[in-house]
Parts: structure tokens; sequence; C-alpha cells
């Protein structure tokens, strides 16, 4: 049985939610930011991929998401327009395929094949197939991807043509990497709070309550309405200040000890323990500065060289903290 509720698209343009996603726009802003600050050097590095930053990162990637959710059924709701769904299907698709050739170039070892955009092109694809599935079922499987997504890793999703599904158990080294599952979860939660809105006629009345009148709610509620030109704006603005910044005030040199710390434990605990990274990273700190080879480690890594000894001393701190 079809929910007839949602047959069709809401009539007039909804204040909040432009608000809801312009919202999610600056906080996203943010977190680039502070990237642009990570790879300047004026952060430590490795600070926006761990703790509160990583936790927030993904609480944007979620609310964009789940408002893709919800704007599917504002404009569509069973009665597909599409004409406007295919515009707008497009012009993501070339964004994407923009960023994945930019980033190929600007960060081979780390670019974007699937990020967010390329996310939301295809989630937005098979969210169409959920039009007419009932509220409750969309909403009970985005809860099962969510939850149960880790269950479904398995080595044989580790080659790199089904990377974009989200289900390897090694760890993909990408600057913004947002694979189907678990993300297509949000999608179909907004998918469903959409519907249940519009079945009850909450979205007639937000949009009535609520248009944005004030100056400040106006402006984020335009970033909202424009958020693709926002998403690929925003960053190129955001790195050509701090490269101005940077030729102004250059970031001091880091100290030698603090940067080979900050970066074995980031890449250790990917894979291994905390406790098993402290005593791995504490045994070759003390190895390598015994040695004479951390300022020269670093300098050759910068230049993606090697240090003869380097290996040996790795080697014998891992069987050592595994102990």
């Amino acid at each position: 049985m079809s929910d007839t509720s949602s047959s069709k698209p809401v009539s007039r343009r909804i204040a909040a939610i432009d608000v809801a996603r312009g919202l999610a726009l600056i906080a996203m802003a943010i977190y680039h930011f502070a990237w642009d600050l990570e790879f300047f050097g004026y952060a430590p590095s490795g600070m926006t991929a761990i703790g509160g930053w990583k936790i927030f990162a993904r609480s944007i990637a979620g609310s964009f998401l789940f408002l893709v959710g919800v704007s599917l059924v504002l404009a569509h709701g069973s009665d597909i327009r599409w004409r406007l769904f295919i515009r707008r299907l497009l012009a993501i698709i070339a964004a994407a395929a923009a960023i994945t050739i930019a980033t190929r170039f600007a960060t081979p070892d780390r670019y974007i094949f699937f990020g967010i955009l390329h996310c939301i092109a295809l989630s937005s694809i098979l969210g169409l197939a959920f039009m007419r599935v009932p509220a409750l079922i969309s909403a009970l499987l985005g809860i099962a991807i969510i939850f149960l997504t880790p269950l479904l890793m398995a080595p044989f999703f580790d080659q790199p043509f089904l990377l974009w599904l989200g289900l390897s158990t090694q760890t993909v080294h990408s600057n913004d990497y947002v694979p189907l599952l678990p993300w297509f979860g949000p999608v179909l939660l907004g998918i469903a709070v959409g519907k249940f809105l519009k079945r009850n006629n909450l979205l007639e009345a937000l949009a009535s309550i609520y248009r944005g009148s004030d100056w400040l709610s106006s402006i984020v509620a335009i970033a909202g309405r424009h958020s693709l030109a926002f998403y690929l704006l925003h960053q190129p603005v955001l790195i050509g200040i701090v490269y101005v910044a940077s030729l102004v005030i250059p970031t001091p040199a880091p100290d030698p000890i603090v940067r080979f710390t900050t970066s074995c434990n980031y890449t250790c605990t990917k894979e291994n323990s905390a406790q098993f990274c402290d005593r791995f990273c504490t045994c070759t700190l003390d190895e390598l500065v015994a040695a004479d080879l951390l300022e020269p480690l670093i300098e050759q890594n910068e230049k993606g060289l090697t240090v003869a000894g380097v290996q040996g001393i790795v080697r014998q701190c891992s069987a050592r903290a595994g102990q």
C-alpha cells in the first residue's frame, strides 16, 4: 500500500529546511578551516581525524545526508519530477567528478574518490525507490544499515573497485571518504521523517510559522538554498586565506619529538590499541633519538625516502610492544 500523503511535492519552499542545511554548511566550513590549519602546520598533525573533531565531521556528514532524504520527499513525494531530479543529479555528479580530478592531482595519495557529493548522488538515486515505501520501513532499514554495517565487513570488499560500498576491513586513505554504507542510513531516516511530517501536515505548518525573517537566518538560508555552490567554493577560499596568512606569519618549525609522537600515534591507532601504540611509539622514539636518526627520518620522509636502520628499530619495538 503506497503512502498517498507523500504523493505531491510541498507547494512552497520551507525556510527552516534551508536554514538547517545552511547551518550544516557552516559547520562543514569550520571543520575544513581546522583541517586547513592542520595542513599548513598551524594545528597538530592528525588533529581533525581523532576525538571530538572526528565526531564533529561525522555529525556534519550525517546531517547533510539526512537532509538529502527529507529534501527528496519535499521535492518529489511519490510523483517524481524527473526533469528537476536529473538536472540536480547531473550537477552533483559533475561537481563530484571535478573534486576527484582536482584532488587526484593535488593530493594523489589521499584523493577523494567517493566523498560526500559522490554519496549524495548515489543515495539520491537509490532514495527514489523508497518514495512509495512506508515511513516505518524506511526508518527501520536506515537504523539497521547504520548499526549492522560493521558486521557485514569482510576481506572480499578490500578490493579497490568495491571501496565505495564501505565494507572494507582495511583503513581507506582519502581526504573525504563517505561510502554508501553506513551513510545511506541517514538518507533513509530523512525520507522517513519527511514522510511523517507530510502525513501529519507539519511541513506546511512549519512553512507558515517559520519564515526566516531575521537577517542572520536569512543569510544562512541563502547558503542552504545554494548548497552545491557553497560546497565547491568555500574550501578554495579558506585554503587561500590560510595560505596568504602563512606568507605573513610563517608557521614555526615543529618540535621533532612532538611531530614524531603525534604522527606515530595517529598512524598506529588506526589498526592497533592505544596501549600498544603508546608502548610502540615511546620505544621507537627512544631508539631513534639514541641512534641520532630522528631528524634524518623526518627530513627523508618529506622527500619520500627511507633511512637505513629505521626498519630494524620498528620491528624491534613492535615486538616489545606486543609482549
